[in-house]
């Protein structure tokens, strides 16, 4: 199975390569790891032991921040790596302070994983969620490097758990502590004979529990939203930006913001086509407000803009699978998304509370934007949830220190 492993790495390469052609983030993911090992070699000492964080893309990264910054913030004296997988991620946080190092993950062949430990010394690695890379895996455990993976959720269809999956399992094998998010998950890896796992819950629910708690204004939408009732629609995609056209135009008294998971032109335009009284958040300083209909053009602004919200449309529930809902929860508002939201275990969560609604239709939406619109109780109830649900990294970080002394 590894030659298969190893071919399929070698066919991704060629695939992105071609890809990079007419692909944005095709092209930056290429762009990113060219000289990649030489740009490491200048800014780390291999002489030096360090930390490393690992994280696929963007969501990840704010996912395993808070086991991060505890660890920034109880071994100052420790150097920290961090690598990004996807151009999502990296691209947004390549300046996130505090560390010694953030660069692409070189992709997953032997003479990579060799090169790419070798040069940056690890004393231990952190992965978050998921990722599971062969050759860096079996190196790591070769040399006797402790390996955790936190926030990790597993479901029964995953290739780990069927009859033909050995070579996946013995993946997971060579991590030295798996921290998991719900019971299930637990039980699966317990009948795959898998040890030192750990109950951990979320640490996503410590992020935007902090988030809310610690959240600076935003003056230009405070300006913009004014006393309004306010709607925000995150990470939203085109199909759900034709469903929200016709909500939006059943309610001109509310003020309505739309954060795209995607800011290209095309996509900007796009929007511009759907909603063409709208704004771009570019454009408030230096034009009069007649809209009540905001675009969010730029990147990182979307988790502080919860603040200004009644109730939220979390995008990305017609496609592969729903966005954050936790970030507005947090916050206090309700949400809604598409169908497929069923590999996250809080939406179905607050679905069971009440404070979330799957939608299929324009139908749909208009009752379940009606539904919260009538009662404050299911915002409550979605804060309630993350209250309730923080404290993740406290005991990852207690595991973590026996390795860290």
């Amino acid at each position: 199975m590894l030659w298969l492993y190893n071919f399929g790495i070698f066919f991704y390469s060629l695939i992105i390569k071609v890809l990079a052609n007419f692909n944005p983030k095709a092209k930056l993911f290429i762009q990113g790891r060219q000289k990649l090992f030489q740009r490491i070699s200048q800014e780390v000492s291999p002489e030096h032991k360090h930390i490393w964080f690992h994280f696929a893309s963007l969501g990840e990264f704010e996912q395993g921040r808070p086991v991060l910054e505890k660890v920034k913030e109880k071994y100052k004296e420790k150097k920290i790596i961090i690598t990004f997988f996807s151009p999502s991620g990296y691209e947004v946080r390549k300046n996130y302070p505090g560390v010694d190092g953030i660069f692409y993950l070189p992709l997953d062949t032997a003479s990579n994983a060799e090169l790419f430990i070798s040069l940056i010394n690890p004393e231990i690695a952190i992965f978050t969620k998921y990722e599971f890379w062969y050759h860096y895996f079996h190196l790591l455990q070769k040399k006797d490097i402790p390996l955790f993976l936190i926030s990790g959720i597993f479901r029964p269809d995953q290739i780990f758990f069927k009859w033909y999956g050995g070579f996946q399992r013995k993946i997971l094998k060579c991590i030295t502590h798996l921290f998991v998010q719900n019971e299930t998950s637990l039980h699966l890896l317990e009948k795959i004979h898998l040890k030192n796992i750990s109950l951990s819950g979320d640490t996503r629910f410590d992020r935007v529990f902090e988030n809310a708690s610690s959240v600076k204004g935003v003056p230009l939408v405070e300006a913009f939203v004014g006393k309004n009732p306010v709607f925000i629609a995150g990470s939203t995609w085109p199909q759900d930006e034709f469903l929200l056209q016709s909500l939006i135009a059943q309610y001109p008294d509310w003020k309505v913001i739309i954060a795209p998971h995607e800011i290209g032109k095309s996509h900007l335009s796009q929007l511009e086509q759907l909603f063409p009284s709208a704004i771009k958040y570019s454009q408030l300083q230096n034009a009069s407000v007649t809209s009540n209909i905001l675009i969010i053009d730029n990147i990182g602004l979307l988790s502080g803009l919860y603040q200004y919200g009644k109730i939220a449309y979390i995008g990305g529930g017609f496609g592969a699978g729903i966005h954050n809902t936790l970030e507005a929860a947090a916050f206090g508002l309700p949400v809604i998304f598409g169908p497929e939201y069923h590999k996250f275990q809080e939406a179905k969560d607050l679905i069971s509370l009440k404070a979330a609604i799957s939608i299929r239709n324009e139908y749909d939406l208009v009752k379940a934007f009606e539904n919260f619109n009538s009662s404050n109780q299911y915002g409550k109830t979605a804060k309630a949830y993350v209250e309730q649900k923080k404290g993740a990294t406290m005991g990852i970080m207690l595991e973590m220190e026996k390795y860290l002394s």
